[in-house]
């Protein structure tokens, strides 16, 4: 009984919307504390101190989808923006 107060269908797009941020947020979790090369997890590790690591770094930073990414234009909708700032489709 208590039960069918949430399961409705009006919440599933809520349940969906929590379910994907969750998603992110634990997929960046899982990144940066397996592939981030300043965190160290294990003792050995922490007791190397600073490292000089530039190479490491960059591979973690440029990451494939900045690399997919770079070289287009920051536009949600590119298709509408044209046609609302194109004066030759008006």
């Amino acid at each position: 009984m208590g039960g069918s107060r949430w399961l409705r269908p009006e919440v599933y797009p809520l349940f969906a919307a929590v379910g994907v941020a969750v998603g992110i947020c634990g997929f960046q979790l899982a990144r940066n504390i397996c592939f981030n090369p300043e965190v160290r997890v294990t003792k050995q590790n922490r007791a190397a101190g600073v490292l000089d690591n530039f190479s490491e770094g960059e591979k973690y930073s440029e990451h494939g989808l900045r690399k997919l990414v770079r070289n287009r234009s920051p536009e949600i909708m590119p298709s509408i923006n044209n046609f609302f700032t194109d004066p030759k489709l008006n």
